[in-house]
């Protein structure tokens, strides 16, 4: 039986989801305020906690900083309750790390389809962090305590669910931590004064985004958006500066990633600079066929391939009609196979 923490100072609210949870078959916990919620949440390890925004003693966001500051509560599924004036602020909750929100007022199938979607997903991602975490390896070669230190860090956190063109943090914010892509993959981009789009970056499982900002301690000069369904894992900013501080073998990899990034960054602007739009184009499609988990077909919208490449929209259905006729690729709508892609990589310039 699965157990569900309620924190809620209306005493309607809270009783009446209390009781459609326990005859749908959830043991339920509730909590009147922020502050016996954080107790309870601590003392009973609940498998999924509902907790409402505005409140005495500590509000919800207090309670999601505590919880997350607590390694044996940081993993616990978290939703948020709101009323629909506070609906504009579900963005800071998460950013914090918050899983979801609910509007009330809610009806039954909300609230049950919520619970039980994060339920699923928590189990999806237990599944698949033993795969991700075998990939540490590659960040953590060698040995050292920062090292385990940083490993034993990411099996600690949340995994935050990011949806399809959703942003993970905008050119401006203040950086929260490192994000550590888990599945699915993430892009940044830049918009120019003119409105058009730049992606600077194309981010897979086992990416870390935010280095930059986070050693220069400086606000994000990009912004970063899901290309598909993904999951992140944030590493708050605190531990890993702690980290980093304390041990040289944890700052050595991260600057290794950072300039590992900066190389790839200047290879792209010589390829803007210098390069033809077709072997522009067709670098574009190598590298995404390494980076995407399918690497002879994947789907793109023309616009996604032009703010990579830096051409026009026009410019890339045309090269693509072209690459189509000269049997490098099929295409299908938004989807592309490549059919040669040895060809795509020895392009003339």
């Amino acid at each position: 039986m699965k157990t569900v923490l309620i924190i809620e100072d209306n005493d309607d609210i809270r009783e009446g989801t209390a009781e459609i949870l326990g005859l749908s078959g959830f043991n339920v916990l509730q909590a009147l305020n922020g502050k016996i919620g954080v107790e309870l949440a601590v003392s009973h390890k609940p498998d999924l906690i509902l907790c409402d925004v505005m409140m005495p003693e500590l509000d919800g966001y207090g309670v999601l900083y505590m919880l997350n500051k607590n390694a044996d509560t940081a993993a616990i599924p978290f939703i948020f309750l709101t009323a629909k004036a506070e609906r504009v602020d579900f963005r800071k909750g998460m950013e914090m790390g918050a899983d979801d929100y609910l509007t009330k007022p809610f009806d039954d199938m909300e609230l049950l389809n919520a619970i039980e979607t994060r339920l699923r997903k928590k189990e999806k991602l237990e599944e698949f962090y033993s795969k991700s975490l075998n990939s540490l390896e590659k960040l953590a070669t060698g040995s050292g305590k920062g090292l385990n230190e940083l490993k034993s860090m990411i099996e600690g956190r949340k995994v935050r669910q990011i949806k399809k063109k959703q942003v993970l943090y905008y050119d401006g914010d203040q950086p929260q931590g490192l994000y550590l892509v888990m599945e699915g993959s993430i892009k940044t981009i830049k918009l120019a004064e003119d409105g058009r789009e730049l992606m600077t970056g194309l981010f897979k499982p086992e990416d870390y985004l935010g280095i930059n900002a986070l050693l220069a301690d400086e606000v994000f000069n990009e912004t970063a958006e899901a290309v598909e369904d993904s999951a992140v894992c944030i590493l708050p900013k605190e531990m890993i500066v702690n980290l980093i501080n304390r041990y040289p073998e944890v700052s050595q990899q991260f600057i290794k990633i950072l300039a590992n990034n900066i190389r790839e960054k200047e290879e792209q602007l010589l390829e803007l600079a210098y390069n033809s739009v077709r072997k522009r184009l067709a670098q574009v499609l190598v590298r995404l066929s390494k980076q995407l988990s399918n690497p002879a077909e994947f789907k793109i919208l023309r616009d996604e391939l032009a703010s990579m490449a830096g051409m026009a929209t026009e410019t890339v259905s045309r090269t693509l009609t072209d690459f189509k006729e000269e049997g490098l690729i099929e295409k299908k709508g938004s989807h592309i196979h490549l059919l040669d892609i040895n060809r795509l990589i020895k392009m003339k310039n």
